[in-house]
């Protein structure tokens, strides 16, 4: 698609938006590749791949997400949440599309989650973790403290700040913060 073409459409799509309460840059987005790239910490992974293809989702692509974001411990895999993925990729947004996320926690089976919380504090009961709806992540292109404060602004689920392990925990739960 050539250059004027495509600002045009872009710029319908902004002023559809208006009218329909999105953000343009939300609109112009379902154009694009929703692109996500991880490196998982546990396991030494990388991957990077698009999940959404002009506002599709590629199944393939989230396979290979489920895959990554597997219990590390067990390996068994769950589906991820897509709303999750959509949280990370706006906060990729945010970075101005710099860097990857580095996977500290994604799925948690139930057997592990109950071995960490008997183990330590802070880890919720019924977390998130093990429906596929929460991650613990930093990203190379934000430092933590930005992650947390672009994850806040968004509003879209829960938010945890730990500073001292240098990790934001990011769920699709309702909005609060830690």
């Amino acid at each position: 698609m050539d250059l004027q073409r495509r600002q045009v459409l872009i710029g319908g799509l902004a002023g559809l938006a208006g009218l329909a309460g999105m953000r343009p840059s939300a609109a112009a987005s379902a154009l694009e590749a929703n692109r996500l790239s991880f490196y998982h910490i546990h396991t030494a992974e990388t991957l990077s791949v698009a999940y959404r293809e002009h506002g599709v989702i590629v199944p393939d692509a989230i396979a290979a997400i489920d895959h990554l974001l597997r219990d590390f411990r067990t390996g068994e895999a769950h589906n991820i949440d897509v709303d999750l993925l959509d949280t990370l990729s706006l906060l990729h947004e945010a970075s101005g599309r710099r860097g990857r996320f580095e996977i500290i926690s994604g799925y948690r089976s139930p057997r592990t989650n109950a071995a960490l919380r008997a183990a330590t504090s802070g880890v919720a009961e019924k977390s998130l973790h093990i429906h596929g709806r929460a991650i613990d992540v930093r990203s190379t292109g934000l430092a933590t403290s930005e992650l947390r404060d672009a994850a806040l602004e968004l509003a879209r689920g829960g938010v945890g700040y730990y500073r001292q392990s240098n990790f934001v925990h990011l769920d699709t739960g309702a909005f609060r913060s830690w």
